[in-house]
């Protein structure tokens, strides 16, 4: 089964001069700070102990500034110049994967039309908001050589793609309680009780993502309106924005009244990483995305993922591979192992008038 892997690479240069090699200094700054010396840094990334010391010392000499010190018995850490580009790399990869997952699937599909030509073989085309349990089903489908075009994007764009029949599996959350049927309503704008059915994936957790320790003390939303505060956002559109605005409006909360409130992220771990380098101090998203980036996080409310899909679609052999998939042990335990979710009814298929405890009017 073709595979496409597509990574972010960036450069940093002076003056026009060649670029530094970052991805090696990179692997090497990080080795450091796992390892606690040169020596052993070298060795797990492959590297001569020659050879990293001349990368840092290239390095060092472009930024006029150490990226390492060290001090009787604590070892070789990390300035901070050298934490902040961890850092930097970490931020773009956590932006960019998504958007490169969903290209990279895009072009398996294309290229492998290609080879392909005439013998019939088929692809689900999934349209999907971002989230751990997506990424880990992909990878696991991966692994079965299940053929899958993946393309992240909002919620609400999700399902409408489905409505269209641009996509065949639209992938959404909703929360739990109270915000549930306003929830629902946005959805049911394309979805028809008639002609769709919903699958459902996991539940999570939704919360507030906070610095280690939470030394702010940060509490709840009523806390994000102290301007001493930096707030980062989701993207509007996205579904957990659009969740968050209405926990606002119910609290009796100007967004605009958020210090950061227009500094939007595009994934829940963009966010963590956006707090973890110290650019902001609270964010909303994952209890996944804090365990990532070792960042407190306070719960707010519990959601509910699914997958919605056409009714007909229950009668295509592919489509019910994929559904076997989702009820198999080994991918339940995938979605149980991420911090915040649980795979307790993942792979039941449900109505819309089931799925929704309150049916929106």
């Amino acid at each position: 089964m073709l595979k496409v892997h597509i990574r972010p690479h960036w450069e940093i240069s002076f003056n026009n001069d060649a670029p530094l090699d970052t991805a090696t200094l990179l692997g090497l700054l990080l080795a450091i700070q796992d390892h606690g010396s040169i020596a052993a840094a070298a060795k797990a990334a492959g590297l001569s102990y020659r050879y990293a010391w001349g990368v840092l010392r290239e390095a060092e000499e472009l930024f006029g500034e150490p990226l390492l010190e060290t001090g009787r018995g604590r070892g070789t850490r990390l300035t901070m110049l050298a934490q902040k580009l961890v850092w930097a790399d970490r931020r773009i990869a956590a932006r960019l994967s998504p958007t490169l997952d969903s290209l990279a699937s895009e072009l398996e599909t294309e290229l492998g039309k290609v080879r392909m030509r005439g013998t019939g073989l088929r692809t689900i085309r999934m349209d999907a908001s971002h989230g751990f349990a997506v990424a880990a089903l992909t990878g696991y489908l991966d692994k079965l050589e299940l053929p899958v075009e993946l393309r992240y994007r909002t919620s609400l764009d999700a399902v409408a793609a489905l409505a269209r029949r641009e996509c065949d599996l639209a992938g959404f959350h909703v929360p739990e309680g109270e915000f549930e049927a306003a929830t629902a309503r946005r959805y049911l704008r394309w979805l028809d009780p008639e002609r769709h059915c919903l699958v459902h994936i996991c539940g999570r957790q939704q919360g507030l993502l906070v610095a280690p320790g939470n030394p702010l003390g940060i509490e709840g939303l009523a806390d994000l309106v102290n301007t001493r505060l930096r707030f980062v956002n989701r993207q509007a559109g996205s579904g957990t924005r659009m969740l968050l605005e209405m926990m606002l409006d119910r609290a009796g909360i100007d967004g605009e009244a958020i210090n950061g409130w227009n500094s939007a992220e595009f994934t829940h771990s963009a966010v963590a990483a956006y707090i973890a380098s110290g650019m902001a101090d609270v964010g909303i998203g994952m209890r996944t995305a804090a365990e990532q980036f070792k960042l407190g996080f306070i719960p707010l409310l519990r959601e509910r993922y699914f997958f919605a899909l056409h009714l007909d679609a229950l009668e295509d052999s592919l489509m019910a591979q994929l559904l076997a998939v989702l009820r198999q042990p080994g991918y339940h335990r995938l979605v149980d192992a991420l911090p915040g979710y649980d795979a307790e009814r993942t792979g039941s298929i449900e109505s819309i008038q089931e799925a929704f405890s309150e049916r929106p009017a």
